[in-house]
């Protein structure tokens, strides 16, 4: 738990930290990854380093629960330990689910933005396979018997001048969200008067207008 302790920036040497501190600390911070990824309408940043701390920690759990099992521990010591880690499985799983539904959805539009950037290796390889598979699919059964001008998956006609069969994500959509500190004033929409956002109050605003503060990790998603 060394290594964790130390990527948490705790400051302390293994022999110093409980690991349920390390433990839960992280059970937080994924927490907080999976609300904002499911409360975000695009996806975010891909959480590297707490996905992999995470997944080693399941994984310490699951011997821990099955060394405790085959000694004979105390069943409620057992439940407690089977909790933690049915948790932090659900949390890991839910995150990573979360952003497979949105690349899915939104592949092409990732693709050709910033957010593909936002994506882990895996998740790259995972969407190419998608849009190739979808592309050849679509040739296949649909395009190829279209008349000349409308056989593109990313455009009504060659009148187009946009990819207007692209789905993108609408960052205008309402979320309820909270900063972490005190963010001063802000405009929220055009037309309106900026407003004093204060640290720990539940506001809703659209994404848009808080996109950036959300990325920086000054406010949190609900």
């Amino acid at each position: 738990m060394a290594s964790s302790s130390e990527g948490l920036g705790l400051g302390f040497g293994s022999e110093d930290v409980d690991p349920s501190i390390a433990m839960t600390t992280d059970v937080e911070l994924l927490k907080r990854a999976w609300r904002n990824e499911k409360a975000a309408p695009e996806i975010l940043q891909f959480q590297h380093e707490l996905v992999q701390r995470s997944s080693e920690q399941v994984q310490l759990m699951e011997e821990t629960v099955e060394d405790f099992e085959q000694n004979g521990a105390d069943p409620l010591t057992v439940s407690v330990y089977q909790m933690d880690l049915d948790r932090m499985q659900f949390l890991l799983r839910s995150y990573l689910r979360i952003r497979l539904q949105k690349i899915v959805k939104y592949m092409i539009h990732i693709s050709k933005s910033e957010a593909w950037s936002r994506l882990s290796e895996q998740e790259q390889k995972f969407s190419k396979r998608c849009m190739d598979d979808m592309e050849k699919h679509l040739n296949q059964s649909v395009l190829s018997r279209l008349p000349y001008g409308y056989q593109s998956i990313l455009k009504q006609s060659i009148s187009s001048e946009e990819d207007d069969m692209v789905p993108q994500p609408h960052l205008d959509t309402y979320v309820f969200c909270k900063s972490r500190t005190p963010l001063g004033a802000l405009q929220i929409a055009d037309g309106e008067d900026p407003m004093d956002v204060l640290a720990d109050f539940l506001y809703l605003f659209h994404y848009k207008s808080i996109r950036s503060f959300v990325e920086s990790g000054h406010v949190d998603l609900f």
